[in-house]
Parts: C-alpha cells; structure tokens; sequence
C-alpha cells in the first residue's frame, strides 16, 4: 500500500474522534492524532483498505457492529502492569480490609465483592485477588468475587488466559511469583501463568463504561484507576455518579494516581488523595 493512503487527514480524524467519542466517550483531542493514526493503520492494511476514510465508511456500514469493536481495541490505551499504584494495595491491605472483617464479626454475610473497572489485560484483577487472598483471615470461607471489566475484546482475551511473559511480571515479588503462578517448560520457558486458585475469583466482562450497567449488585470497592483521563468532565460526572449507584454504603473507589475529583459533581468522601468513600 502506498504510504500517501496511510495520510490521515484533519477531517478524517475527526470523524474518527466524533464516533469513538459517541460510542465509547473516549476523548481524542487534536494531540492524539498521531496515536489515532498509528493506531488504525495496522487495521487499515489488515483490511486491505485504500485510506483512512474508507476504513471509516466500512465501520459506520457493517451493521453487525464488530468492527466497532475492533476500532475501539485499537484506539484503548492498555497501560498497566502487577501492583501497579502500589498505595491502593496497601491501603486495601491496612484499611479495607480489617474494616470488612469487623463488619462481618457482627453479624454480616462473608460476602466481598470487587470491581476492576478497566482491568485492561488482567494484571490489576489478578494483583486484587493476590493480595486479598493472602490478607484476609481465613480467606478459603470467604465467598469473593472479583468482576474485571474493559472495553476492549482482545485485552479481555489476554487478561482471561492469565498468561504472561516474564518481562510482564517485575512488579511481582519471588515469593507471590512462586504461590501464584505456574512456569512454562520447553518453549513456554519465559512464560508464567496465573493459577487457578487465583483466577478462578475473576470473572471478565466487555463493558462499555458510558453505557448502563448491567448488574444490580453493589460492591465493596472499586477500582477505576486511569480510566477518567480519557473522558471529558461531562462523561466523568456521569461516569462517577453511576459508580456511586453500585458501590455499598461505606465501600471505596480507587482512581488513578493523576486523576481527581476536584471539580465534579460527587457525593463522595475524601480519604486521601485518589481514595473515596461513600
């Protein structure tokens, strides 16, 4: 394919930036051009498509909506890593964890529930469920459940494998890497899989976080870290109200380190920063 085709041009761009916005309220500012285009050529020559505007008409076109899905795959940043903003582990260990546990010796179900809300490929469900496990008294007789959510098909199909290269794993200490996760033989030699015990606690979804939920069961934390930097203060509103809607009275959400709540419109409490609760 000549590389004139490849041009992406400012009209093209924000047709793109108008429908990943209206579909997943994902802002493309004039500063992520480059990203939309680079992110969309391999697409574009996997398609065999003659320009960027091609591309567009086929993905307003198929009415089956799967290429969407695959635009979006594209354009989402899947950014992340094992223990990843390691404060909100820590708190979750020191805090939140010992307030369940007294709540539950007066008389409450041991029932936890967790939402990774943009779990990208895995590793912050899975680093939630490492460490609960390893915190919780008797974490056997706990009925936990870990719901994992994203946007994008082929990040969910990583993160649902569990498996992962070795240069993924610099944020998981020897003794957790040994506990929780299996090493590949032969071939697979640099590759290490989560174990069942802990993926089995996970449970992955496509969700489109501008859309309605589709669950009426609430949660006693949620993780929603980085996730609000790519929405505009309109979306993040209704974004962090519907949150509101499902997190237990007294339960938390996490958001990322360079995200804040200053400004919106919340009826949450201030913890500390990048911690809430209801």
């Amino acid at each position: 394919m000549e590389n004139w085709r490849l041009d992406l041009s400012d009209d093209d761009f924000w047709a793109f930036s108008e429908l990943v916005f209206d579909k997943a309220g994902i802002n493309l500012h004039q500063g992520k051009k480059e990203l939309v285009r680079t992110r969309l050529a391999r697409r574009i020559r996997e398609g065999g498509f003659d320009s960027f505007k091609a591309y567009y008409d086929y993905v307003i076109q198929d009415d089956s909506g799967d290429e969407l899905v695959h635009l979006l795959d594209a354009i989402s940043t899947n950014l992340t890593s094992f223990f990843r903003e390691s404060k909100h582990f820590d708190f979750m260990v020191d805090r939140f964890l010992p307030e369940v546990v007294a709540s539950r010796k007066k008389g409450g179900a041991r029932r936890l529930r967790i939402w990774s809300a943009g779990c990208s490929t895995g590793e912050e469900p899975y680093s939630i469920a490492m460490a609960v496990l390893e915190a919780l008294p008797e974490a056997g007789r706990w009925d936990l459940r870990i719901l994992a959510t994203d946007l994008s098909t082929t990040a969910l199909g990583t993160a649902w494998r569990g498996l992962y290269h070795m240069d993924r794993l610099t944020g998981v200490p020897p003794d957790r890497l040994r506990r929780y996760f299996q090493k590949g033989r032969g071939d697979w030699e640099d590759w290490y899989r989560v174990k069942e015990g802990v993926r089995s606690k996970v449970a992955f979804r496509r969700l489109n976080l501008v859309h309605p939920f589709p669950f009426k069961g609430r949660f006693h934390l949620v993780f929603c870290r980085n996730v609000m930097i790519y929405f505009n203060k309109e979306t993040q509103n209704r974004l962090v109200s519907a949150i509101h809607q499902v997190i237990e009275p007294g339960g938390y959400l996490f958001i990322g380190h360079s995200e804040s709540l200053t400004g919106l419109d919340h009826r949450y409490q201030y913890v500390q920063p990048t911690i809430y609760r209801k």
